[in-house]
């Protein structure tokens, strides 16, 4: 794959990812004060969450939710401060940024976008910006955006960002209206899974149309996305009841009770199907292999793979898959902070950059591979790095 072809028919310039960043909000957060922060909601939510927190390992997060319940931070603001990292972690001047591209699951606000938030927040000069909505690879998105911007020569310092404020959704009130459908087995524990997995921050990457002044920078091989949508239901959801996923004309904004009576009916809830969850990797998994078997990438020359996933059971089962394909990466390459900082959703992979950043671990030539699976509607992404 050479420099032109990665980015389309058109001749591009190269591209380097020169600098990450990250906002993680408040101390570490340990697993037994975790209700302090978004609140106890029952006692069968208490046990549940111990079951989930032995599935996804995780043992320290961060919350921009104080004990008191407080707000530290905006969604948008977790984004301008990671970017500001970023920005003096590459060396940059704030008036060299030309780009913005932001990335969350869900935003401040309904409207306007969340990029014109972070823009806001950011108190830079005029930027082309672009917003991305979806939930863990609208990251790969704006990155992908950012990136081609700087390889069309459109722009010579772009910045991608990925930000969470998850705990918002987590909080007791969120889940009281629709007491009476929790009293099901299968919603109860679709309901709680996300509750004890998710968590806040912010992540950024920068790309340049040179590499940075400070190390490491890494040359952008490629990167590429790929929806399943049109194979699998809705598998992480807001906004409609666990049972009507098959009819977006079921959703909130069409509910005839209005707001309120949409949350009693569960559509304010974020919820995970962990049924439909163990097709999709499987999917997934077949997506990166069509990637070995063209050629694109070859396990046994990945230096380093930084691949998010929500819980270490499904990092098991994403192994198990790959071991039995042929498609395995060893397990020593594997870099995670997971445990450390949480799953911050579409921030994870800019925060797991900076940290792999901060520990120095690539050495030039290295081979980089990074994989964003995102279960909301099956999307797989990938982005291929060569540390200089």
């Amino acid at each position: 794959m050479n420099d032109v072809q990665w980015l389309g028919e058109r001749a591009m310039q190269d591209v380097y990812l020169t600098a990450a960043g990250a906002c993680l909000p408040g101390a570490p957060v340990p697993n037994d004060r975790m209700v302090r922060h978004i609140g106890v909601l029952d006692p069968q939510s208490e046990r549940l969450g111990r079951l989930i927190l032995r599935h996804n390992r995780i043992e320290t997060r961060h919350y921009a939710l104080t004990e008191t319940g407080e707000a530290t931070h905006s969604n948008a603001s977790l984004a301008a401060t990671a970017l500001r990292d970023a920005m003096g972690n590459g060396g940059y001047g704030m008036e060299e940024l030309s780009l913005l591209a932001a990335a969350t699951t869900q935003g401040d606000l309904l409207v306007p976008g969340h990029a014109s938030a972070v823009h806001g927040e950011l108190g830079a000069g005029p930027l082309e910006i672009a917003s991305f909505q979806s939930v863990c690879a609208s990251s790969m998105m704006a990155a992908k955006y950012a990136a081609l911007s700087v390889g069309a020569g459109e722009a010579r310092l772009a910045a991608a960002t990925g930000s969470e404020f998850s705990s918002r959704w987590f909080r007791p009130s969120f889940y009281t209206p629709a007491e009476e459908l929790l009293q099901n087995k299968e919603h109860r524990m679709a309901a709680e899974f996300l509750r004890w997995t998710l968590s806040d921050g912010g992540g950024a990457v920068l790309f340049a149309d040179r590499p940075g002044a400070r190390t490491p920078s890494y040359k952008v091989e490629w990167i590429t996305l790929t929806s399943l949508a049109d194979r699998f239901e809705t598998c992480m959801i807001a906004g409609q009841g666990p049972e009507h996923r098959e009819d977006l004309r079921n959703s909130w904004s069409f509910h005839p009770g209005g707001p309120a009576a949409a949350a009693r009916d569960g559509a304010i809830m974020l919820y995970q199907d962990m049924v439909l969850l163990k097709r999709i990797i499987r999917a997934w998994v077949g997506e990166y292999l069509k990637l070995v078997d063209g050629g694109r990438v070859d396990p046994k020359g990945v230096d380093w793979l930084l691949c998010h996933y929500s819980a270490h059971s499904l990092r098991e089962e994403i192994i198990s898959l790959l071991k039995t394909t042929g498609g395995m990466i060893d397990e020593e390459k594997w870099f995670t902070n997971l445990p450390t900082a949480g799953n911050t959703g579409s921030a994870s992979l800019f925060v797991m950059l900076d940290e792999f950043n901060r520990k120095g671990l690539a050495r030039p030539g290295d081979k980089i591979l990074c994989i964003v699976p995102e279960s909301g509607r099956a999307v797989i992404s990938f982005m291929m790095l060569t540390a200089l």
